[in-house]
């Protein structure tokens, strides 16, 4: 019973990874890749098909035939594959399409394209006009048909319609974006970003009237008089404009038909087949394999996983809208492009060393944003539906600029709010000076003011100028209001240091007297005959002012610093003269100085 349990255990999981490594066995068969949703309006991607393409390594190349329906894409693809009906794509003989959707032979074949090993797929499209759907769907089969190949072959029975030369008005659009583009990449040597599919004419007729293929095209694609104004003779001779213009991306080959019983073909061997058709079909064959290139975008060839995934981007940009359009796909091609566009707007930006003024930043940026457009006009793609990826630059440099702008504000106000802070400190230290000076406050004053000016840049400085200037305005009528307060005390001080000095140190009579003289003038005469508004517009009070900066403050020596050491430096003098000089020399001061008494005299009562 345990032996039969894990032999089930080992089954199921043989099983599991038999179904997680590939869910096809046969790849010799065609698979649907794109089918249409339920309203058969959009696309939508098989998983089926995407598997038989994702194994590919080799670079790709695609051929997709298009046409109406019931024209005989499907039996002409499997006579290029040498295929009989009953092992190719499927062929119908009803009034319905046989083919839905868009379908791919799951084995490619192996072609050497300029020295390079090429998987050329082989791709069914959905016949256009067909019964049950609208003009929309047909346009997005042959959208993503034009876009997913390297060779597209327009199968036309009999002759070229006026409906038939509408149809490639979606064609003709993309090339018109993206050809000009390529030729120029192929004159400058560049890398292709996107290579439009070769248009081939196929016209399956027994009889040309005595002309050429490629002259029935010519004709078909001459313009029709419009006298009317009619607008849609008007389109289309725009796109017959712009097919004569594609000329070299587009060739004509003829095909007769098979057999006139077209209901037996796929029972027909090729020895039963008209022998002039079976030479133009061996003709076709070389034709297509000397055209086809592989398949390019952004500069790379394609392998299995990336034909997957670009058709998943081309599929998403035309079901984004009601209608297909190449507006949508050009903004798919450019998308990396305007990501290394912004990149590059990105890296110049980031090397500023913020903050910087309004305008030197608004410069930085009209450059940086003038090397990403110039970048961008060098590598993008379309010529009309450009715009749309121009405008989404602009705005998307626009909304990092705005970043940086933000950015460049709060670095400005970190700035300016440092040196704010710093030059309020120093004014609040000016006004705390020991030995107040006029000079060294207005010297402080103009140095937080020019070291302001210089450093604080950016958008906050204006802001932050309106608050220095309140801020050391106010700080210096305050510094005045107190100045000559403070230096009028200091002076009534320094009078009575100088009769401490000039009675008990020196003992030099006339200075003690000076001293006097100058604490009697400053606390009497001027509180009795000046107010102090006087007093401090008084030239005898300048010249006291002028005399007192002079002391205390000058480029050479500031005094308020220097003033502890020097008192302390001048008392030390004084010591060591009165102790140490006189002991030494025994001789009387040589000033006037109060005199012991000698000789017997009575000694001077204190």
């Amino acid at each position: 019973m345990n032996s039969w349990r894990w032999v089930f255990i080992a089954f199921v999981f043989l099983t599991f990874l038999r179904s997680g490594s590939s869910s096809i066995e046969n790849f010799r068969q065609a698979f649907p890749i794109v089918e249409p949703d339920s309203g058969h309006t959009k696309l939508r991607l098989s998983r089926e098909g995407l598997e038989a393409i994702e194994r590919i390594t080799t670079p790709i190349s695609a051929v997709a035939v298009i046409g109406p329906y019931r024209s005989g894409k499907s039996f002409l693809l499997n006579q290029l594959l040498s295929l009989s009906c009953y092992e190719g794509f499927g062929v119908g003989h009803m009034r319905d399409t046989k083919t839905k959707g868009i379908w791919v032979w799951g084995t490619p074949l192996e072609l050497v394209i300029d020295g390079v090993n090429t998987s050329v797929l082989y791709l069914d499209t959905e016949g256009f006009e067909s019964v049950g759907k609208s003009n929309v769907y047909d346009d997005r089969i042959f959208a993503l048909a034009t876009v997913m190949s390297s060779v597209l072959i327009y199968n036309l029975a009999e002759t070229i319609r006026e409906a038939d030369i509408s149809r490639l008005s979606f064609a003709v659009e993309l090339a018109e974006e993206f050809y000009g583009r390529l030729k120029n990449s192929l004159v400058k040597g560049q890398d292709v970003a996107f290579e439009p599919a070769k248009l081939l004419w196929l016209i399956q007729r027994d009889f040309l009237q005595g002309k050429s293929v490629q002259e029935m095209v010519y004709e078909s694609l001459q313009q029709v008089p419009n006298y009317d104004g009619d607008k849609n003779i008007a389109q289309v001779n725009q796109i017959r404009d712009y097919l004569a213009i594609m000329g070299d991306n587009s060739t004509a080959f003829s095909l007769p038909q098979p057999h006139l019983q077209r209901t037996k073909l796929c029972d027909l061997k090729d020895n039963e087949l008209d022998p002039s058709y079976v030479t133009k079909r061996e003709q076709l064959k070389d034709l297509v394999a000397s055209i086809i290139r592989p398949k390019v975008v952004q500069g790379k060839t394609l392998t299995g996983k990336q034909f997957v995934s670009f058709l998943e981007q081309i599929l998403e940009a035309l079901n984004k809208g009601e209608i297909p359009s190449t507006g949508s796909l050009v903004e798919v091609f450019n998308k990396g492009i305007l990501e290394r566009c912004l990149k590059l707007y990105n890296q110049r930006m980031d090397k500023l060393h913020l903050p910087l003024s309004e305008q030197s930043l608004q410069r930085e940026h009209d450059e940086s944003r003038q090397d990403a457009m110039e970048a961008f006009d060098k590598q993008h793609f379309g010529r009309h539906h450009a715009k749309r990826s121009v405008d989404a630059l602009h705005e998307e440099v626009q909304k990092i600029y705005k970043n940086f702008v933000l950015a460049n504000e709060y670095q400005s106000s970190m700035l300016c709010e440092a040196l704010y802070t710093k030059c309020e400190d120093k004014m609040d230290h000016l006004q705390v000076l020991r030995l107040p000076s006029m000079a060294k406050f207005n010297a402080g004053f103009l140095q937080c003011n020019q070291s302001f000016e210089e450093n604080c840049v950016g958008p906050s400085k204006t802001r932050f100028e309106q608050r220095m200037m309140k801020m050391m305005g106010k700080s210096r009528s305050l510094f005045i209001k107190e100045y000559n307060h403070r230096l009028f005390n200091w002076l009534v001080a320094f009078s009575l240091v100088m009769v401490v000095v000039g009675r008990f140190f020196i003992k030099f009579i006339m200075l003690e007297i000076a001293a006097w003289v100058l604490f009697i003038f400053l606390e009497t005469y001027t509180r009795m005959f000046w107010s102090a508004e006087a007093l401090y517009y008084n030239p005898a009070w300048h010249f006291i002012v002028a005399t007192w900066e002079m002391l205390v403050y000058s480029p050479i020596l500031d005094l308020d610093r220097w003033a502890i050491p020097i008192c302390v430096m001048i008392i030390a003098l004084v010591i060591y003269w009165r102790c140490c000089a006189r002991r030494k020399n025994g001789s009387p001061w040589v000033l006037p100085v109060y005199n012991s008494h000698k000789g017997g005299s009575r000694p001077r009562s204190d």
